[in-house]
């Protein structure tokens, strides 16, 4: 591995992109199908460090493992490096030496009969790794901050802390050298002592490699501290993003601004939703979110107009680059009128 400075994300082609992408899985006795992911368009570009946020249920990691390959799309395409991806074996294996994932639950990751080294070297023996093995365990180790790697190779994962087993599977999709990880919550098992360690890892090797990553999480709290751009999905569609800076200070979309009221740092109070996310086989008509939407419940939709468009008329899906969008009749408002009383 070499050591490189990326080029600013924002002035680079997309690494891994989702182009129209949806997802359904058949219903129950006869039920109509879930439209799990419902047309999303997303960049991830060299370098960057994409947060996919939502509540659970909401699609982001059935998006995830379509990224990866693990759940074809049933509509439209993903392609990495400008070409689409493919789903034959050969084409798959590639693509996952290229892009790796890092899941939520270390000690479900690992083998408790496997040890440290043997736990790394796995992928490199599914691809017929040709080098030294001995000398790529110990630099992936390394790279994951477990120093010096040969005291941790005949290691057994019950004899690791949490946040040792976390750089262990983080080492293990660092040996294969690849350009973009997709972590799923890679920090919700740990103790807050030991969630600032791994996010600074991986902020390191995002500046030392030039590593892109997804990071799948609930917590903008966690997308605040690690991401360049933020995307908020709500029951299968990305309902606001752009940079993490604009969306997490000035929340344009009711859902964005609910989820950030009840951060402790929020300023005012909580916005508390009312009923549970829709079901993703019954998506209601116009915005996806009125019927829990705070602006619409308190009148504010109804003074700017909007109130039968969000009850009525569906959204377009929001692009897939780095410029800051929402998908919220009110918003697009609000935002048109305070363009128009700032110009001369």
């Amino acid at each position: 591995m070499t050591s490189t400075t990326p080029p600013p994300p924002s002035r680079t082609a997309p690494l891994l992109s989702a182009e129209g992408l949806h997802v359904t899985f058949p219903g129950r006795h006869g039920a109509a199908q879930a439209r799990a992911v419902d047309g999303v368009d997303l960049d991830i570009r060299p370098g960057e460090i994409v947060a996919l946020v939502g509540e659970s249920g909401c699609g982001k990691t059935t998006l995830a493992r379509s990224l990866l390959g693990l759940v074809p799309p049933t509509a439209g395409r993903v392609t990495f490096a400008g070409r689409p991806l493919e789903y034959s074996s050969r084409a798959l294996k590639a693509y996952r030496r290229r892009v790796q994932l890092v899941l939520q639950d270390p000690s479900g990751s690992l083998n408790p009969r496997h040890t440290v080294y043997d736990a790394v070297a796995e992928g490199l023996r599914i691809h017929r790794y040709a080098g030294d093995e001995r000398a790529a365990v110990a630099e992936a180790l390394s790279r994951a901050g477990l120093r010096p790697p040969e005291r941790f190779f005949l290691r057994y994962p019950h004899e690791l802390s949490g946040g040792q087993r976390q750089r262990v599977v983080i080492a293990g999709a660092l040996v294969l050298e690849p350009e973009l990880i997709v972590a799923d919550e890679p920090v919700a098992s740990l103790d807050a002592s030991v969630r600032g360690e791994i996010l600074a890892l991986l902020l390191r090797l995002r500046t030392e490699l030039g590593l892109s990553a997804l990071v799948v999480t609930h917590d903008l709290g966690l997308a605040w501290n690690i991401a360049d751009r933020v995307a908020v999905m709500y029951l299968g569609r990305i309902v606001e993003t752009g940079a993490v800076e604009q969306v997490l200070t000035a929340p344009q979309h009711p859902y964005t601004q609910a989820l950030l009221s009840v951060l402790p740092e929020a300023p005012g109070d909580p916005v508390v939703l009312t009923g549970e996310p829709p079901d993703p086989s019954r998506i209601p008509s116009g915005c996806r979110f009125h019927a829990r939407c705070q602006i619409l419940a308190s009148g504010e939709a109804e003074r700017a107009s909007v109130a039968d468009a969000c009850r009525e008329q569906d959204l377009p899906v929001l692009a897939g680059g780095g410029r800051a969008q929402v998908a919220c009749h009110w918003a697009r408002v609000v935002r048109t009128e305070a363009v128009g009383q700032v110009r001369p």
